[in-house]
């Protein structure tokens, strides 16, 4: 089946994932990690992208962003894609695509589910053994929004600003949030919203949204989840990534 063309929500945040053709590897070296932040970071300053939680994983990445306007994110991922796929390209003199295809994004209801997804984006390297804990791994947000650690990428959403009235107070505030653990039934939510297109939220967020962005939000009936097979791309261990 087809995938519903994206729509553009002002106001509202994406999650969105980028994975690995076939779910390969593309990160390999620490340096591999910080090119890709570095063109990151820039292509969002130009295209209008605020970024408030991300998760490098060794073969897709995690973004929570909010973009100014429907080019936002389109320009965003393509600049970044291009800029990466060519440097790695001449790096390991590999050739063809690195990508799965397009990202895969959802419109986030930020009452409801914005901390939640923040929460799932830091928490991928632990619950992928990455790492024994979020402020131990160095590829995600978590530093910054938990540690009030400088990150460049970082833009703090209104809703973590309320959290707290300086950076100490939202810092503990937004640790605290992760001693409440998310339920299978909200991970599966999460994915499932991202990996088809969904809305997430409540049936009346969904039926804003579609109407908003005049597509369809929604499933119109429930269906069965495809099984993930993950492989990896020939090469070095992706334990450079921990820690």
């Amino acid at each position: 089946m087809a995938r519903l063309g994206r729509y553009f929500v002002a106001d509202q945040p994406l999650h969105v994932i980028q994975r690995g053709n076939n779910k390969s590897r593309i990160f390999f070296t620490r340096d591999d990690a910080t090119s890709f932040l570095g063109w990151l970071g820039d292509a969002a300053e130009r295209y209008g992208l605020s970024i408030h939680a991300y998760a490098l994983m060794p073969n897709h990445i995690h973004l929570l962003a909010s973009p100014q306007d429907a080019e936002s994110l389109p320009r965003t991922m393509q600049s970044v894609g291009r800029r990466y796929v060519r440097y790695l390209n001449r790096r390991i003199e590999r050739s063809g695509t690195l990508w799965e295809g397009r990202y895969r994004a959802t419109v986030v209801d930020t009452d409801t589910y914005f901390m939640r997804v923040a929460r799932y984006i830091e928490l991928n390297p632990v619950r992928a053994a990455l790492s024994p804990d979020p402020a131990s791994y160095r590829w995600s947000s978590h530093r910054a929004n938990a540690l009030a650690a400088a990150d460049p990428l970082v833009t703090p959403h209104a809703l973590y600003e309320s959290l707290g009235a300086d950076a100490s107070a939202r810092a503990e505030s937004y640790r605290a949030l992760f001693a409440d653990p998310l339920t299978e039934d909200m991970l599966a939510a999460i994915r499932g919203a991202t990996n088809r297109g969904w809305a997430l939220g409540d049936d009346a967020f969904q039926e804003r949204i579609s109407a908003a962005g005049g597509r369809r939000a929604k499933p119109l009936a429930k269906g069965r989840t495809r099984a993930n097979v993950l492989t990896q791309a020939a090469g070095p261990s992706p334990d450079f990534l921990a820690g």
